[in-house]
Protein backbone atom coordinates (compact mmCIF):
# COMPACT_ATOMS: atom_id res chain seq x y z
CA UNK A 1 0.00 0.00 0.00
CA UNK A 2 2.82 2.35 0.88
CA UNK A 3 4.44 1.77 -2.53
CA UNK A 4 1.11 2.42 -4.27
CA UNK A 5 0.64 5.64 -2.29
CA UNK A 6 4.18 6.78 -3.13
CA UNK A 7 3.60 5.95 -6.78
CA UNK A 8 0.31 7.87 -6.86
CA UNK A 9 1.92 10.84 -5.11
CA UNK A 10 4.64 10.93 -7.75
CA UNK A 11 2.09 10.68 -10.56
CA UNK A 12 0.01 13.51 -9.12
CA UNK A 13 3.17 15.65 -8.75
CA UNK A 14 4.07 15.09 -12.39
CA UNK A 15 0.52 15.77 -13.52
CA UNK A 16 0.45 18.89 -11.36
CA UNK A 17 3.60 20.26 -13.01
CA UNK A 18 2.27 19.39 -16.46
CA UNK A 19 -1.08 20.99 -15.71
CA UNK A 20 0.63 24.10 -14.35
CA UNK A 21 2.75 24.40 -17.49
CA UNK A 22 -0.30 23.94 -19.71
CA UNK A 23 -2.22 26.52 -17.71
CA UNK A 24 0.31 29.25 -18.43
CA UNK A 25 -0.98 31.75 -20.96
CA UNK A 26 1.30 32.40 -23.92
CA UNK A 27 2.40 35.97 -24.56
CA UNK A 28 4.76 37.21 -27.28
CA UNK A 29 7.12 40.12 -26.67
CA UNK A 30 9.01 41.66 -29.58
CA UNK A 31 12.18 43.51 -28.60
CA UNK A 32 13.45 46.64 -30.34
CA UNK A 33 16.94 45.21 -30.84
CA UNK A 34 19.10 42.25 -29.82
CA UNK A 35 19.13 41.50 -26.09
CA UNK A 36 21.23 43.96 -24.09
CA UNK A 37 21.17 45.58 -20.62
CA UNK A 38 18.34 47.91 -21.72
CA UNK A 39 16.19 44.78 -21.48
CA UNK A 40 17.45 43.87 -18.01
CA UNK A 41 14.08 43.53 -16.28
CA UNK A 42 12.60 41.58 -19.18
CA UNK A 43 15.34 38.98 -19.13
CA UNK A 44 15.40 38.76 -15.34
CA UNK A 45 11.62 38.29 -15.25
CA UNK A 46 12.17 35.34 -17.57
CA UNK A 47 15.24 33.95 -15.81
CA UNK A 48 13.90 34.22 -12.25
CA UNK A 49 10.47 32.86 -13.10
CA UNK A 50 8.49 36.04 -12.43
CA UNK A 51 6.55 35.58 -15.66
CA UNK A 52 5.81 31.97 -14.76
CA UNK A 53 4.65 33.01 -11.29
CA UNK A 54 2.09 35.22 -13.01
CA UNK A 55 0.91 32.28 -15.08
CA UNK A 56 2.60 33.46 -18.26
CA UNK A 57 4.72 31.71 -20.85
CA UNK A 58 6.51 34.66 -22.49
CA UNK A 59 8.25 34.26 -25.82
CA UNK A 60 10.95 36.92 -26.24
CA UNK A 61 11.78 37.66 -29.88
CA UNK A 62 14.78 39.64 -31.13
CA UNK A 63 13.91 41.34 -34.44
CA UNK A 64 15.88 41.08 -37.65
CA UNK A 65 14.36 44.42 -38.65
CA UNK A 66 14.04 46.87 -35.70
CA UNK A 67 11.26 48.78 -37.45
CA UNK A 68 8.91 45.79 -37.56
CA UNK A 69 7.91 45.02 -33.92
CA UNK A 70 5.40 47.90 -33.50
CA UNK A 71 3.88 47.09 -36.89
CA UNK A 72 3.51 43.42 -36.00
CA UNK A 73 1.86 44.23 -32.68
CA UNK A 74 -0.47 46.73 -34.37
CA UNK A 75 -1.56 43.99 -36.78
CA UNK A 76 -2.12 41.48 -33.98
CA UNK A 77 0.97 39.37 -34.78
CA UNK A 78 2.46 39.95 -31.33
CA UNK A 79 1.14 40.90 -27.91
CA UNK A 80 3.72 43.50 -26.85
CA UNK A 81 6.67 45.33 -28.34
CA UNK A 82 9.50 47.42 -26.95
CA UNK A 83 9.20 50.84 -28.56
CA UNK A 84 10.30 54.48 -28.17
CA UNK A 85 7.97 57.29 -27.08
CA UNK A 86 8.76 59.71 -29.96
CA UNK A 87 8.41 56.93 -32.54
CA UNK A 88 5.08 55.91 -31.02
CA UNK A 89 3.66 59.39 -31.63
CA UNK A 90 4.64 59.22 -35.31
CA UNK A 91 3.40 55.64 -35.69
CA UNK A 92 0.01 56.56 -34.26
CA UNK A 93 -0.34 59.48 -36.67
CA UNK A 94 0.49 57.08 -39.49
CA UNK A 95 -2.52 55.04 -38.45
CA UNK A 96 -0.98 52.22 -36.43
CA UNK A 97 -3.39 51.20 -33.62
CA UNK A 98 -0.85 51.18 -30.79
CA UNK A 99 -1.12 51.95 -27.09
CA UNK A 100 1.61 52.68 -24.58
CA UNK A 101 1.01 50.43 -21.57
CA UNK A 102 4.28 50.63 -19.65
CA UNK A 103 7.71 52.20 -19.34
CA UNK A 104 11.11 50.51 -19.21
CA UNK A 105 13.40 53.55 -19.11
CA UNK A 106 11.61 56.84 -18.49
CA UNK A 107 14.43 59.24 -19.42
CA UNK A 108 16.33 59.87 -22.65
CA UNK A 109 19.32 57.71 -23.45
CA UNK A 110 20.02 59.48 -26.73
CA UNK A 111 22.99 61.82 -26.87
CA UNK A 112 25.32 63.64 -29.23
CA UNK A 113 28.86 62.32 -28.89
CA UNK A 114 32.28 63.66 -29.88
CA UNK A 115 35.76 62.48 -29.04
CA UNK A 116 37.27 64.29 -26.09
CA UNK A 117 40.47 64.64 -28.10
CA UNK A 118 38.64 66.68 -30.75
CA UNK A 119 38.44 70.45 -30.89
CA UNK A 120 34.68 70.31 -30.25
CA UNK A 121 34.21 71.61 -26.72
CA UNK A 122 30.70 73.02 -27.14
CA UNK A 123 27.80 72.67 -29.56
CA UNK A 124 28.86 75.92 -31.21
CA UNK A 125 32.05 74.17 -32.34
CA UNK A 126 29.97 71.88 -34.57
CA UNK A 127 29.67 74.57 -37.22
CA UNK A 128 30.99 73.20 -40.51
CA UNK A 129 31.42 69.69 -39.05
CA UNK A 130 30.10 66.31 -40.17
CA UNK A 131 27.54 64.64 -37.91
CA UNK A 132 26.72 60.97 -38.31
CA UNK A 133 23.25 59.54 -37.71
CA UNK A 134 21.43 56.22 -38.05
CA UNK A 135 17.73 57.04 -38.36
CA UNK A 136 16.34 60.20 -39.89
CA UNK A 137 13.24 61.90 -38.54
CA UNK A 138 13.24 62.40 -34.81
CA UNK A 139 17.04 62.50 -34.55
CA UNK A 140 17.20 65.26 -37.18
CA UNK A 141 14.71 67.36 -35.25
CA UNK A 142 16.43 66.64 -31.99
CA UNK A 143 19.74 67.80 -33.45
CA UNK A 144 18.15 70.87 -35.00
CA UNK A 145 16.67 71.95 -31.65
CA UNK A 146 20.01 71.40 -29.90
CA UNK A 147 21.87 73.47 -32.50
CA UNK A 148 19.33 76.28 -32.26
CA UNK A 149 20.35 76.90 -28.64
CA UNK A 150 23.77 78.05 -29.86
CA UNK A 151 22.55 79.98 -32.90
CA UNK A 152 23.19 77.24 -35.48
CA UNK A 153 20.87 75.55 -37.97
CA UNK A 154 20.94 72.24 -39.81
CA UNK A 155 22.53 74.06 -42.74
CA UNK A 156 25.58 74.80 -40.60
CA UNK A 157 26.50 71.10 -40.39
CA UNK A 158 26.74 68.17 -42.80
CA UNK A 159 24.63 65.13 -41.92
CA UNK A 160 26.06 61.72 -42.86
CA UNK A 161 24.08 58.49 -42.68
CA UNK A 162 26.46 55.99 -41.07
CA UNK A 163 23.76 53.34 -40.54
CA UNK A 164 24.40 51.68 -37.17
CA UNK A 165 28.18 52.24 -37.13
CA UNK A 166 28.04 55.27 -34.84
CA UNK A 167 31.12 54.66 -32.70
CA UNK A 168 33.10 53.22 -35.59
CA UNK A 169 32.42 56.22 -37.83
CA UNK A 170 33.58 58.53 -35.05
CA UNK A 171 36.77 56.57 -34.40
CA UNK A 172 37.59 56.33 -38.11
CA UNK A 173 37.20 60.13 -38.43
CA UNK A 174 34.47 59.62 -41.03
CA UNK A 175 32.46 62.14 -39.01
CA UNK A 176 33.23 64.65 -36.27
CA UNK A 177 30.22 63.83 -34.09
CA UNK A 178 27.36 61.35 -33.94
CA UNK A 179 23.75 61.71 -32.84
CA UNK A 180 21.74 58.76 -31.60
CA UNK A 181 24.35 57.24 -29.31
CA UNK A 182 23.02 55.77 -26.09
CA UNK A 183 24.75 57.28 -23.09
CA UNK A 184 24.84 53.95 -21.28
CA UNK A 185 26.61 52.16 -24.16
CA UNK A 186 28.64 54.09 -26.71
CA UNK A 187 30.75 55.98 -24.17
CA UNK A 188 31.92 52.61 -22.81
CA UNK A 189 32.42 51.32 -26.34
CA UNK A 190 34.77 54.24 -27.03
CA UNK A 191 36.58 53.67 -23.74
CA UNK A 192 37.21 50.03 -24.56
CA UNK A 193 38.80 51.20 -27.81
CA UNK A 194 41.12 53.46 -25.84
CA UNK A 195 39.27 56.74 -26.42
CA UNK A 196 37.34 59.14 -24.23
CA UNK A 197 34.08 60.64 -25.38
CA UNK A 198 32.23 63.84 -24.57
CA UNK A 199 28.43 63.76 -24.45
CA UNK A 200 25.85 66.47 -25.05
CA UNK A 201 22.43 65.61 -23.65
CA UNK A 202 19.38 66.71 -25.70
CA UNK A 203 17.30 67.53 -22.62
CA UNK A 204 19.94 70.10 -21.64
CA UNK A 205 19.67 71.83 -25.01
CA UNK A 206 16.01 72.61 -25.59
CA UNK A 207 14.60 69.11 -26.16
CA UNK A 208 11.86 68.02 -23.73
CA UNK A 209 12.61 64.92 -21.70
CA UNK A 210 10.98 61.77 -22.99
CA UNK A 211 10.71 58.06 -22.28
CA UNK A 212 13.40 56.21 -24.21
CA UNK A 213 11.96 52.70 -23.94
CA UNK A 214 8.33 51.73 -23.49
CA UNK A 215 5.99 48.77 -23.91
CA UNK A 216 3.23 49.04 -26.52
CA UNK A 217 0.23 46.82 -27.17
CA UNK A 218 -2.43 46.84 -29.85
CA UNK A 219 -4.97 49.57 -29.11
CA UNK A 220 -7.98 48.08 -27.37
CA UNK A 221 -5.96 45.42 -25.57
CA UNK A 222 -4.40 47.69 -22.96
CA UNK A 223 -6.57 46.21 -20.18
CA UNK A 224 -5.91 42.59 -21.14
CA UNK A 225 -5.38 40.54 -17.98
CA UNK A 226 -2.21 38.94 -19.36
CA UNK A 227 -0.65 42.33 -20.07
CA UNK A 228 -1.42 43.33 -16.50
CA UNK A 229 0.31 40.17 -15.25
CA UNK A 230 3.26 40.88 -17.52
CA UNK A 231 3.70 44.37 -16.09
CA UNK A 232 3.55 43.00 -12.54
CA UNK A 233 6.34 40.55 -13.38
CA UNK A 234 8.42 43.37 -14.87
CA UNK A 235 8.07 45.39 -11.67
CA UNK A 236 9.05 42.37 -9.61
CA UNK A 237 12.13 41.90 -11.80
CA UNK A 238 13.11 45.56 -11.50
CA UNK A 239 12.90 45.38 -7.70
CA UNK A 240 14.98 42.20 -7.69
CA UNK A 241 17.66 43.77 -9.90
CA UNK A 242 18.01 46.87 -7.78
CA UNK A 243 18.20 44.84 -4.57
CA UNK A 244 20.60 42.24 -6.02
CA UNK A 245 22.53 43.92 -8.87
CA UNK A 246 25.50 41.54 -8.85
CA UNK A 247 23.45 38.35 -8.71
CA UNK A 248 21.03 39.79 -11.26
CA UNK A 249 23.97 40.40 -13.61
CA UNK A 250 24.86 36.71 -13.41
CA UNK A 251 21.23 35.76 -14.02
CA UNK A 252 21.17 38.11 -17.01
CA UNK A 253 24.31 36.81 -18.73
CA UNK A 254 23.22 33.21 -18.16
CA UNK A 255 20.37 33.89 -20.59
CA UNK A 256 22.91 33.88 -23.44
CA UNK A 257 26.41 33.55 -21.94
CA UNK A 258 28.42 33.70 -25.14
CA UNK A 259 26.65 36.83 -26.38
CA UNK A 260 26.01 38.77 -23.17
CA UNK A 261 28.95 38.05 -20.89
CA UNK A 262 31.40 40.73 -22.00
CA UNK A 263 32.96 43.89 -20.61
CA UNK A 264 30.83 46.30 -22.65
CA UNK A 265 27.60 44.79 -21.34
CA UNK A 266 28.97 44.67 -17.80
CA UNK A 267 29.71 48.40 -17.85
CA UNK A 268 26.41 49.20 -19.56
CA UNK A 269 24.59 47.11 -16.94
CA UNK A 270 25.93 49.29 -14.14
CA UNK A 271 24.79 52.48 -15.88
CA UNK A 272 21.40 51.10 -16.91
CA UNK A 273 20.13 49.64 -13.63
CA UNK A 274 19.50 53.03 -11.93
CA UNK A 275 17.52 54.13 -14.99
CA UNK A 276 14.97 51.30 -14.89
CA UNK A 277 11.50 52.55 -14.01
CA UNK A 278 10.17 51.15 -10.72
CA UNK A 279 6.48 51.71 -11.54
CA UNK A 280 6.25 50.61 -15.14
CA UNK A 281 2.53 51.44 -15.44
CA UNK A 282 2.82 55.07 -14.33
CA UNK A 283 2.14 57.57 -17.10
CA UNK A 284 3.55 61.10 -17.06
CA UNK A 285 0.83 62.85 -19.05
CA UNK A 286 2.58 66.24 -19.05
CA UNK A 287 5.75 64.72 -20.47
CA UNK A 288 3.81 63.02 -23.27
CA UNK A 289 2.03 66.25 -24.18
CA UNK A 290 5.32 68.20 -24.22
CA UNK A 291 6.97 65.67 -26.52
CA UNK A 292 3.99 65.63 -28.88
CA UNK A 293 4.06 69.44 -29.03
CA UNK A 294 7.81 69.36 -29.76
CA UNK A 295 7.17 66.95 -32.62
CA UNK A 296 4.40 69.17 -33.97
CA UNK A 297 6.69 72.21 -33.81
CA UNK A 298 9.36 70.19 -35.59
CA UNK A 299 6.84 69.23 -38.30
CA UNK A 300 7.26 65.52 -37.58
CA UNK A 301 3.50 65.26 -37.10
CA UNK A 302 0.59 67.32 -38.43
CA UNK A 303 -1.48 67.40 -35.23
CA UNK A 304 -1.03 66.52 -31.58
CA UNK A 305 -2.83 63.20 -31.03
CA UNK A 306 -5.32 62.77 -28.22
CA UNK A 307 -3.31 61.31 -25.37
CA UNK A 308 -5.82 58.69 -24.24
CA UNK A 309 -5.85 57.33 -27.80
CA UNK A 310 -2.25 56.17 -27.60
CA UNK A 311 -1.09 56.13 -23.97
CA UNK A 312 -2.71 54.84 -20.79
CA UNK A 313 -1.81 53.97 -17.23
CA UNK A 314 -3.20 50.44 -16.87
CA UNK A 315 -5.04 49.58 -13.69
CA UNK A 316 -3.53 46.95 -11.45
Amino acid sequence: MKKIFTFLTAVWAILGVAFSAQANEKLTLLLDWFVNPDHANIIIAQQKGFFAQQGLDVEIIEPTDPSMPPKLVASGQGDLAVNYQPQLVMQVEQGLPLMRVGTIIGTPLNSLTVLESSQIKSLADLKGKKIGFSVSGFEDSLLERMLSTVGLTRNDVELVNVNWALSQSLLSKQVDAVIGTFRNFELHELNLEGHQGRLFYPEQYGVPSYEELIFVAQAGKQNDVNINKFLTAIEQATAYIKQNPDQAWQDFVNYKPQELNNELNRRAWQDTIPLLTDNTRQLNQELYQQVAQFMLDSKLIKAVPVLENYAVEPAR
